[in-house]
């Protein structure tokens, strides 16, 4: 591949990451459950323990979706740059981090919005949804680190590829199966 050839399917991948993260944000909005916080009659906002549980189970689909989006990104990162060699591993990192940065900024969107906002307007006796965020930035790395493992495996597991793109040994010499005799002359 030419480098300019390189470059536009970099943005194509790109592209394909804003996609999976935009889908991802979908799946996110629709399989969390928003908590609420209640408002007592000192204007005091809490949440019950449930609640809290809902939080961190908002942060695990975040990462459970990250998982199956950084597989199908790593897959295809795999699939289109393999014979470029450790720079795969590069590309493939930021097509994670990209798709999980657009999921949880989208996914921010389709929330109720500000939390402070909300609660400042509120009144005691009434409810108001948590807000709809990423509790937890390290699970970020979920979506980079599942996009890097089909590299990784493909790697490892797969068929050495030398400089030009085709299977076989990489600037290793060739082994003889039989040694060489040996001149008893010399």
């Amino acid at each position: 591949m030419t480098g300019q050839r390189i470059v536009s399917w970099v943005g194509v991948l790109a592209g394909l990451a804003v996609v999976v993260g935009v889908l991802g944000s979908l799946v996110w909005a629709r399989m969390v459950h928003l908590p609420v916080y209640v408002i007592g009659p000192d204007h005091v906002a809490v949440m019950t323990e449930r609640g809290h549980s809902e939080l961190f189970a908002s942060d695990a689909w975040f990462v459970a979706i990250g998982l199956v989006g950084g597989l199908v990104l790593g897959g295809l990162t795999w699939s289109w740059f393999r014979s470029l060699g450790w720079p795969v591993v590069l590309i493939t990192l930021g097509a994670g981090l990209v798709a999980g940065l657009v999921c949880r900024e989208i996914g921010q969107l389709w929330g109720p919005g500000p939390l402070d906002v909300r609660l400042d307007h509120a009144n005691p006796g009434d409810t108001v949804p948590a807000a709809f965020q990423l509790h937890s930035p390290a699970a970020l790395a979920a979506w980079a680190m599942a996009a890097v493992l089909p590299t990784l495996l493909a790697s490892a597991l797969g068929p050495e590829l030398s400089p030009h793109g085709d299977a076989g040994p990489r600037g290793r010499a060739a082994v003889s199966p039989e040694p060489a005799p040996i001149d008893q002359d010399a």
